[in-house]
């Protein structure tokens, strides 16, 4: 069974679950959120761009720069985790824009793309850009490069998302928006030192085994075999590897998202396993792909970096 990507025309968001049309109240668990505890409309309703990572504490810390980059009242520090109620996910703010963290691998994106997936439904939001934000290792690119993704393959280099439901493999279209990724590429012009290109993202269900690594716990292949695998993703147009995209591509596509993923490289797993770069590069680096966002988002909204911004290129 095959499920492709299908874009709403009408700018909202589907729901393609015809049991949910008859429940009282959906309790969205996992955000400690509801379609009774909250007006969700109210709340959420005039949301334009969601950002997700895998950190809590870097997608608060990318609301707060969003909050700055928007010229909000205040200085942002002050944010409330909406997901309070609970310690799965944490989910904040900025004017119309939901930072959410999704936690690491397929299984835990799944779970919080499900319940914001119908959150944005229930709050009856339209035309929605949700973009995934992280890291990831590099395969033939210097470290520090932005890879924006133009599709999500599997471990075997192909486009697909396979779910198991109930005893059924379904392969879901792992197509994300091309216009949106090349979008997002003509931003980089707007920013100093940030090197970006577009290329396919291989999602793999393991840190370890999953990505050819020679560190982990168990390992049962050779360095020569791991070089000659990662040669191959290499010519398969894959510029980078991590752990959440197919599934992230499949669900946004299917509920008519316009989807992105952005993710800065930390080493060129060509050259090695281990990141050893300092906290500081690091740090510099995965303010990349946050810079790039926003300058995407000031952008659509119209809105002229504030004073003093050192992020943007005054050129």
């Amino acid at each position: 069974m095959t499920e492709t990507t299908v874009y709403s025309g009408s700018g909202l968001v589907r729901i393609k679950n015809p049991h949910l049309e008859s429940m009282e109240e959906d309790v969205l668990y996992h955000l400690d959120l509801g379609t009774k505890t909250q007006n969700l409309p109210a709340v959420f309703g005039d949301i334009k761009f969601v950002c997700v990572g895998g950190s809590p504490d870097r997608m608060r810390a990318f609301a707060q720069f969003m909050h700055k980059q928007l010229g909000l009242a205040g200085d942002g520090e002050d944010l409330a985790d909406i997901c309070v109620g609970t310690d799965r996910y944490a989910m904040y703010r900025a004017g119309p824009v939901l930072s959410i963290s999704h936690g690491l691998g397929i299984p835990s994106i799944s779970i919080m793309l499900h319940e914001l997936i119908k959150l944005l439904h229930h709050a009856k939001c339209r035309d929605v850009t949700i973009i995934r934000i992280g890291t990831s290792g590099g395969l033939g690119i210097k470290p520090g490069t932005v890879v924006i993704t133009d599709t999500a393959v599997d471990s075997s280099f192909k486009p697909r998302f396979e779910q198991v439901v109930l005893d059924d493999v379904v392969v879901r279209s792992t197509e994300l928006d091309k216009d949106l990724a090349k979008e997002l590429l003509a931003c980089r012009k707007e920013i100093p030192d940030c090197p970006a290109l577009i290329g396919h993202t291989m999602c793999t269900y393991d840190f370890y085994e999953g990505h050819g690594r020679l560190d982990g716990a168990l390992c049962s292949f050779s360095r020569e075999k791991k070089l000659e695998y990662l040669k191959r993703a290499y010519n398969a147009s894959v510029r980078n590897i991590e752990m959440e995209s197919t599934a992230f591509a499949a669900l946004c596509g299917l509920c008519g998202l316009k989807a992105a993923v952005v993710c800065v490289a930390l080493l060129d797993r060509l050259e090695g396993n281990q990141i050893q770069a300092s906290h500081e590069v690091l740090w510099e680096y995965q303010q990349r792909p946050q810079r790039l966002i926003a300058a995407f988002i000031r952008k659509h909204l119209r809105l002229c970096p504030p004073a003093g911004n050192k992020l943007f290129s005054t050129n």
